[in-house]
């Protein structure tokens, strides 16, 4: 099994939640909501963890329960902590709405007569070919 989150202690088999810790996770969810930064809220929760793993807590939906952990986390409170952490990056300009890339191929159809003059050189009726060739730009999907 992977790395058992932050809350939670593993007894005879079983995830079970670690009061102390989980108490923490509740007030991080709650300081983070508050208004504080990552790092401040996890200081007022007394959780001395890194940055990132900080921010992979409020993104960790074992804390709302599953088969193995039992929820720490309401529902709310998760999209709630979610939604603000969109919020922030797209204030400091870490999400950029996607654009759709111009189309820079010219698209561009092709017709050609048959020909109604045969040479002998196979150059010079190649030549002559190529030049019963027409083309039209397809602006898009309009001729």
């Amino acid at each position: 099994m992977a790395h058992t989150p932050y809350g939670y202690i593993i007894k005879n088999g079983i995830a079970v939640i670690d009061d102390r810790s989980a108490s923490q996770v509740k007030e991080l969810f709650r300081a983070y909501l508050s208004g504080l930064s990552l790092a401040n809220a996890a200081k007022r929760a007394g959780i001395k963890r890194c940055h990132s793993s900080i921010a992979k807590m409020l993104t960790c939906n074992r804390y709302l329960g599953d088969a193995f952990y039992p929820p720490i986390i309401d529902e709310d409170t998760f999209k709630q902590a979610e939604a603000e952490k969109i919020k922030r990056a797209r204030i400091l300009g870490r999400i950029r709405e996607q654009v759709e890339p111009k189309n820079s191929l010219v698209r561009m159809r092709f017709s050609a007569s048959s020909p109604e003059t045969l040479y002998e050189d196979p150059f010079t009726q190649a030549e002559y070919a190529y030049s019963l060739i027409e083309s039209e730009v397809i602006v898009d999907g309009q001729s």
